[in-house]
């Protein structure tokens, strides 16, 4: 038990990197470059892209885990001697002893400042969501477990603020862990609360994030009373028995409207007698939305029109956006009120959502941008024959324009010392040729979006934690045109460069290019 518990410390502390990222900060040490202050920027590339549909916007999450882990983690005995044991194709040690000491005596990532975009906020691709500085080696060791924890949540938080839009205001429950990516189910569910689910199946991280688990039943539980020769509604009646007002009921084992439906409206109707109150009832098979009008009329004849539907069976989006278009058009030829109906759906959302189905990673990369020389920064660049990987270089400040209506206009990058007044002109980020003029009264403010996160040798700010990255979600999607929040083909949002930093960039790539043909 204990060479085990050792082999999990080591695979989730400080060694949770890429060895080339531990290489190349032995390189800088020998180099005399390891504490030479950097900056590094973290960004992703393109929305996710699930085939039938597409997101026009993410939601960034994962920097309260990524601060609990920089925060914990050291470079004690045990990991040094891991890296004492690498060798050399020659059976040389691959690391000297004096970069490992130097290891020991940093420690950890105690020197390292972040900036970046709170959780919880709108962000869009190019855009500098996390900021990073510090002395070289230690930004380099930490490129592979910030990438880890930001980008997986930011995808996740995406699928999840996508379904809780067309879930229209319904409690979305995230259902995912047993079909998640082992213990990814765990930051699967912290990303899915703070895109817009309310809740999580997942007892052991929804008691680490105060929240409480929801859940009801399986299949199995009715599976066990029929193999002993009782009926559906004995295992409801039990169930009612021993959760007599937490009783929601899986009423699809056998015949959801023939049997399901009856049976829980007749023990729903015993725990009215007995002075409770029941829950709901969950269908996870069959057509959703025709079961769902059904079973409404049902409950609502018996007096149970207050009671929750919860619907479930590889639910996302688009699929909660076409149940809801059929429960509008068909429930009222029912008798059922479309509107009442929706308002007391919530929604189980497993694998699709956990797994982010469709885009399974989000193509974040974590880039150098500039180096401190001679007490100012050197801007860096890195040139690509694509035209939209070329870096955009140097110490930068993030920014969002609104539009006279108020609305998310532009997201705007700036050279550190800038602080951008309309009017304003916005450069494409890789197209020399596009550009954009706002005047002044097509601006009606400008906001900075990175704020402090970590100064060095302090704890860093969870900036309120999963709650008030919900609210920033809310207010950030308010403020977003319709058109960029469709769930299928949005519109584009413009992802700008200032003036200055387009001609920065610009000059980089015309030096770069000509260093390269001499």
């Amino acid at each position: 038990m204990a060479l085990a518990s050792a082999v999990m410390d080591l695979s989730h502390g400080i060694l949770f990197t890429d060895l080339y990222q531990l290489t190349m900060a032995q390189l800088y040490f020998r180099q005399g470059l390891a504490e030479r202050l950097a900056r590094f920027d973290h960004f992703f590339r393109t929305y996710p892209d699930y085939g039938t549909h597409q997101a026009g916007y993410c939601i960034n999450a994962g920097m309260g885990d990524l601060l609990d882990w920089v925060e914990a983690v050291r470079f004690g005995e045990a990991e040094l001697d891991v890296l004492r044991s690498y060798r050399s194709v020659t059976g040389g040690p691959l690391f000297a002893e004096d970069f490992l000491s130097w290891l020991g005596d940093v420690g950890g990532f105690d020197a390292i400042a972040l900036r970046g975009v709170p959780e919880g906020r709108v962000v869009h691709p190019d855009t500098p969501i996390t900021m990073t500085e510090g002395p070289l080696a230690i930004c380099q060791i930490l490129e592979t477990p910030l990438l880890n924890h930001l980008n997986y949540q930011t995808l996740i938080a995406t699928k999840a603020s996508r379904v809780a839009e067309a879930a229209r205001g319904g409690t979305v429950l995230e259902f995912g862990m047993r079909r998640a990516a082992g213990f990814g189910a765990n930051a699967a569910t912290r990303a899915a609360l703070v895109g817009g689910a309310r809740f999580s199946s997942n007892v052991g991280e929804s008691a680490r994030l105060g929240y409480p688990a929801k859940g009801t039943h399986a299949h199995s539980m009715v599976q066990v009373f029929l193999a002993l020769g009782g009926d559906e509604i004995d295992a409801f009646r039990a169930y009612a028995e021993v959760y007599p007002d937490d009783c929601l009921l899986l009423v699809d084992t056998i015949d959801t409207l023939e049997s399901g439906v009856p049976n829980a409206i007749e023990v729903f109707e015993e725990l009215r007698r007995r002075g409770h109150r029941p829950v709901g009832i969950r269908l996870d098979s069959g057509d959703l939305a025709y079961l769902a009008i059904q079973a409404a009329r049902m409950l609502d004849a018996a007096g149970f029109d207050d009671t929750t539907i919860v619907l479930s069976s590889n639910l996302d989006e688009l699929a909660i956006w076409q149940i809801l278009a059929q429960i509008e058009e068909e429930a009222p030829r029912y008798g059922v009120d479309a509107d009442a109906l929706m308002g007391r759906l919530a929604y189980g959302v497993g694998t699709r959502m956990a797994t982010s189905e469709g885009h399974p990673s989000l193509d974040g990369v974590y880039k150098l941008v500039a180096v401190r020389d001679d007490g100012a920064w050197r801007p860096a660049v890195k040139i690509s024959d694509s035209p939209a990987k070329v870096l955009n270089p140097g110490a930068k400040r993030l920014w969002r324009v609104y539009d006279e209506r108020g609305r998310a206009t532009a997201d705007l990058m700036t050279l550190q010392d800038e602080e951008p007044t309309p009017p304003l002109t916005l450069h494409h980020p890789s197209l020399p040729a596009v550009s954009r003029f706002l005047p002044a009264e097509r601006v009606s403010r400008i906001e900075e979006l990175a704020v402090t996160i970590r100064e060095p040798g302090r704890p860093g700010d969870r900036l309120g934690g999963i709650e008030a990255a919900r609210a920033r979600r809310e207010a950030d999607l308010a403020l977003l045109d319709p058109g960029v929040r469709r769930l299928v083909n949005p519109h584009i949002y413009h992802v700008s460069l200032s003036p200055r930093l387009w001609q920065l960039k610009q000059s980089m790539i015309a030096d770069a290019t000509h260093q390269g043909a001499g």
